[in-house]
């Protein structure tokens, strides 16, 4: 498809929705269509290039989002759980690609927005670059490769505000490396060790969360055994590149049938993992 997209930005206060603002201002292929926050904010009623402190952009924060939507191709959304969850019924009802970036989303979460995505195309990923995709990939491969001789950690790292652990990254590479070694990453996860723990039991998948000052975000997967290890990395110096691998997600959605997606579908990875 080659027309113009019309795109609502869910949370648009909050880094991610500011950088999409600014990733859509500049795309030659979409335009911002909706701004949405939350009830009581302050932004509300403003123009949201204003707010943002720039020049306006003749688009005016809203917390009415059913609006926005039925005007737009596509949502996207890194805000919290229960907003996502909200939003996923309501992008559905406006049959618009919804890109999900938010992290921390229950068992409960998952289910309602996969009842959503029978009506709608809705893509989710714990983190939107190519990089990280193509760690995904890799982290699966060596996991296959490797017997539990080898101890797998995911270690992330990120700015002192984010609010959830593990990231969304890492389960997305815990649970590449669980599919690898054909087990469920709900039997073999371990994820906190403070005490008398016990040594490591054979097979388990830990996590290790990191927070400090303004990283962006880097993860690390270490295969260790006696005698040597294999880390596998990704750095991100940029938080843009998020922005722009959700804009990618939404266009390659607007052909696609409803549905549950993730990037490895469109980056055409899938056949890979």
């Amino acid at each position: 498809m080659s027309e113009e997209i019309g795109v609502v930005v869910t949370g648009v206060s909050g880094r991610m929705g500011q950088m999409l603002v600014t990733e859509i201002a500049k795309h030659p292929r979409m335009h911002l269509a909706g701004a949405i926050e939350r009830a009581g904010h302050d932004w509300l009623g403003k123009d949201v290039g204003t707010a943002m402190g720039g020049a306006g952009m003749g688009v005016t924060v809203t917390d009415d989002p059913l609006d926005c939507f039925a005007r737009a191709q596509a949502v996207i959304d890194f805000t919290a759980p229960a907003a996502t969850v909200a939003f996923a019924e309501l992008a559905a009802q406006a049959r618009a690609v919804h890109v999900i970036g938010t992290t921390g989303l229950s068992d409960d979460d998952l289910t309602k927005i996969k009842a959503a995505a029978r009506h709608a195309v809705v893509v989710r990923a714990g983190n939107m670059s190519l990089g990280v995709n193509l760690l995904t990939v890799l982290t699966r491969k060596v996991a296959a490769a490797l017997d539990e001789d080898y101890d797998i950690e995911v270690i992330e790292y990120h700015h002192n505000q984010k609010v959830d652990a593990p990231s969304g990254t890492a389960l997305m590479l815990g649970e590449a490396a669980a599919e690898g070694r054909g087990v469920d990453l709900r039997d073999v996860s371990d994820r906190g060790r403070d005490g008398m723990t016990g040594a490591r039991k054979r097979g388990d998948i830990g996590f290790s969360a990191i927070r400090g000052g303004d990283i962006v975000g880097e993860h690390d997967v270490l295969f260790a055994a006696a005698g040597e290890r294999i880390i596998l990395r990704h750095v991100a110096s940029d938080r843009a590149l998020f922005a722009r691998g959700a804009l990618k997600a939404a266009l390659w959605g607007q052909d696609k049938a409803p549905g549950e997606y993730d990037m490895l579908d469109v980056l055409g990875l899938s056949d890979e993992a």
